[in-house]
This record gives C-alpha cells, sequence and structure tokens, in this order.
C-alpha cells in the first residue's frame, strides 16, 4: 500500500499544472455591466417583496382583526394580547417597509 502512495505522488508531481493567471494589467470593464444588471435585478425584486409583504400584512390583519372580534363577542381572556400583536405587527411592516430599502439607499 505504501508503494502505491509512493507511486500516485510521484505521478501527481511528474504532472506539470499550467497557470491560468494572467500578466499584466486586467480589464475589469466586464464587471460593470454585470453590476448594473445585478442592480437593477435586485430593485425590481425589492418592490416586488414589498408588495407580496403588504399583501400578506392585509391578508394577517384582517384574520387578527376578526379573531379579536370574535374573543371579544365570546368574552374571552387575551384580547389586550391580540390587539397588541395587531398593533405590534402593523408597526413591523410600516416600519420595514421604510427602513429595509433606506438602509440599502433607495426610496420606494
Amino acid at each position: 500500500m505504501k508503494r502505491f502512495h509512493w507511486a500516485l505522488s510521484a505521478l501527481v508531481l511528474g504532472i506539470p499544472i499550467r497557470a491560468s493567471a494572467k500578466c499584466g494589467g486586467v480589464n475589469y470593464s466586464w464587471g460593470a455591466d454585470a453590476l448594473a444588471s445585478m442592480h437593477d435585478y435586485v430593485v425590481t425584486m425589492m418592490l416586488y417583496v414589498l408588495y407580496l409583504l403588504y399583501a400578506i400584512a392585509a391578508i394577517v390583519a384582517v384574520i387578527s382583526a376578526l379573531q379579536i372580534y370574535i374573543k371579544i363577542n365570546a368574552g374571552e381572556d387575551g384580547v389586550t394580547k391580540s390587539i397588541m400583536m395587531l398593533v405590534g405587527a402593523c408597526l413591523f411592516i410600516i416600519g420595514a417597509s421604510i427602513v429595509f430599502p433606506a438602509f440599502f439607499g433607495y426610496q420606494i
């Protein structure tokens, strides 16, 4: 087994490895177009995600409001907790839709 390792090592070390590095100046202009197209893609996706968050928030708000209404009519405990959770969720969605784009320097 030791002989096999030595033979394999000699074979690997004996094979010349071609270097693929470029010598001299490197042209980075090809990356500018890719960066610009990625920027446009991210901004477009950010708009779609924001609209999706608005739709999900609207559905959750309606369901939470119905649950609060049912709890109030049934006389259950925890109505205040449900109301605070609904208000907190709405504030988070509003804050996230303002803060997240502003974090990346965009106004939507």
